[in-house]
């Protein structure tokens, strides 16, 4: 979808469900749709217009069932299962994102710093999903909140020099530690540092700093400095929405547009979220 065919939905959104943005360009809350119930092809439409303009939606008050959440995400293309997260005996693509298990999983680890794990789900395929459904399960009673960052103000927000140095950069996406743990692999892939997105036509600074990330064709020194030229916007408050979990509530959020953060200032809490991911249509000319 074009962003002419984006704001010409405008309209529609406003007509159909309620939405309210939460910042100009990322992040909205959708009123007025039941996710427990099968949705209209027209409050698909306006929901999927919704995350191409503002990049991650939320929904309040939605007791869902694992059937229902899966059925939900279902209307936007098929669903990944995912190979090394704990998942749902009954329904496959049901993943539980566990904060004991991430805490293992980040000791496994040991190079990132606290604060820098702005990441994109499943960017280690060579085809990545291109949306999450995520709802809250298990949450403290404060603390936990997610942050979500625009990937093209991210972009936009460089200096000429750094967009013309990174336009024809790639970057690795290493997740081989967390899958041979469970007895998978996958080759380690690298896609652009700048990827254009396929419906808006935006283009959006796209790096997971939490799957090992080396730019290629330049020096190490140079990639380090680069990456943290990345992680500088990603961090930069005025390109973040700032999401805190309620029960019930959801998050439904684009891929493609948008990093995000889980924030852990909870303690030792079992915090436990579970999400969906949507596949995306793997066009050969992109890859």
């Amino acid at each position: 979808m074009s962003v002419a065919a984006v704001q010409s939905h405008d309209s529609v959104v406003s007509g159909a469900i309620g939405i309210r943005p939460l910042q100009p360009t990322i992040g909205a809350e959708i009123e007025g749709v039941d996710l427990s119930r099968p949705i209209s092809s027209a409050q698909r439409d306006a929901i999927k217009a919704a995350i191409l303009k503002y990049k991650v939606v939320f929904f309040r008050d939605q007791p869902l069932d694992n059937n229902q959440h899966a059925a939900f995400a279902r209307n936007f293309g098929p669903l990944y299962t995912h190979p090394s997260t704990k998942r749902d005996p009954k329904i496959s693509q049901i993943h539980k994102i566990s904060a004991v298990d991430q805490v293992e999983y980040d000791k496994r680890r040991g190079d990132l710093k606290d604060g820098d794990g702005y990441h994109t789900d499943t960017s280690w395929r060579l085809v990545p999903t291109w949306g999450a459904v995520l709802r809250a399960v298990t949450l403290p009673e404060v603390g936990g909140d997610t942050v979500w960052v625009d990937g093209n103000l991210a972009y936009e927000g460089l200096s000429s020099e750094l967009k013309e140095r990174l336009e024809d950069l790639h970057v690795t996406h290493d997740f081989r530690a967390a899958l041979q743990s469970g007895g998978n692999d996958y080759p380690i892939v690298a896609h652009p540092v700048v990827r254009t997105h396929r419906e808006t036509g935006l283009k959006t600074l796209w790096v997971n700093l939490t799957q090992r990330p080396q730019i290629l064709g330049v020096e190490l020194a140079e990639s380090r400095e680069l990456l943290d030229e990345v992680l500088r916007q990603y961090k930069r408050p005025e390109f973040q929405v700032r999401f805190s979990w309620k029960p019930n509530s959801v998050a439904f959020w684009d891929n493609r547009a948008a990093v995000h953060y889980a924030v852990r200032n909870y303690g030792d809490f079992p915090r436990l979220l579970e999400r969906v991911l949507i596949a995306d249509e793997p066009l050969y000319a992109d890859l």
